[in-house]
């Protein structure tokens, strides 16, 4: 085994029954990043800087991903599932099934999604925005990532919230805009004129994270021989792809369905045009 390898099996047994998503969230990482180290359909490795960041996170030993612990040891490192790796969401359903008996449903709804919210919005080693809403508004992180409309942007390891854009579902849903949840949706920007006409240079755009699979035919944030990418995505064949860039400019692109990585899919932008 290499480096890459005796990381990722150290990995996989560090995770183990938590959540991968919390797990991203406690580490500083993107959980499409995460998941790409995870995958065997990807070449993406852990590296030094983010192995040394979860070891002090996660009070290991430096040095300890590059070397197989025996099974003692293992355990002794290991998190507790019960212990301090529990998100706010967690924590709050653990309340309410011990003493939360007498609550009233609406309240026990309201509480859970408080919850989710501070979860999905809090990221590791950052200061707690308070963020208040009305009733009908969504809380949306904006993060500093650059996708790229053109050749790519190499993606980022550490995904940072610059902050939050509070808006209206209804003004989602007047849209026509679907998406998996609430808490799955963030805000990027695109980097590029290759979208010229649908995504201007430097336009924010409503991303849906839930969307990890190709869906049809839309617009997707994606992975691509390393490059981060925005690209209309059109079925070609069993095995393939094409990468279409709207501006027509520029020549659309084969790409077979196991070299990408889908990460999210643009629903909005910022600019209210629906795509």
């Amino acid at each position: 085994m290499d480096i890459y390898e005796i990381r990722k099996h150290n990995l996989i047994k560090l995770i183990g029954n938590q959540r991968k998503g919390s797990c991203a969230e406690r580490w500083g990482m993107a959980p499409a990043h995460l998941s790409q180290i995870l995958s065997d359909k990807t070449a993406k490795n852990l590296g030094d800087d983010v192995s040394r960041r979860i070891e002090e996170v996660e009070q290991l030993p430096r040095g300890w991903f590059d070397s197989i612990p025996s099974d003692e040891e293992a355990r002794a490192t290991s998190p507790d599932p019960d212990a301090g790796g529990k998100t706010a969401a967690d924590l709050v359903k653990q309340m309410l099934a011990k003493s939360g008996k007498n609550i009233p449903e609406l309240t026990r709804q309201r509480l859970l999604e408080a919850a989710e919210v501070s979860t999905h919005l809090e990221p590791v080693n950052s200061h707690v925005h308070q963020i208040i809403r009305a009733e009908g508004e969504i809380s949306i992180p904006q993060y500093d990532i650059r996708a790229a409309m053109g050749h790519g942007q190499v993606p980022s390891e550490y995904s940072e919230v610059i902050r939050n854009v509070v808006i209206r579902e209804e003004l989602l849903r007047e849209k026509g805009v679907t998406y998996t949840s609430a808490q799955a949706l963030g805000v990027i920007t695109g980097w590029g004129q290759s979208m010229e006409g649908t995504i201007n240079d430097k336009d924010p755009v409503i991303v849906d994270r839930g969307v990890n699979d190709y869906e049809g035919e839309g617009v997707y944030v994606l992975t691509w021989h390393g490059d981060l990418l925005i690209k209309r995505v059109q079925r070609q064949d069993e095995n393939h792809v094409w990468l279409i860039s709207d501006n027509r400019n520029y020549e659309k692109q084969s790409a077979r369905i196991d070299d990408i990585t889908i990460h999210a899919k643009v629903l909005l932008v910022w600019n209210a045009r629906k795509i």
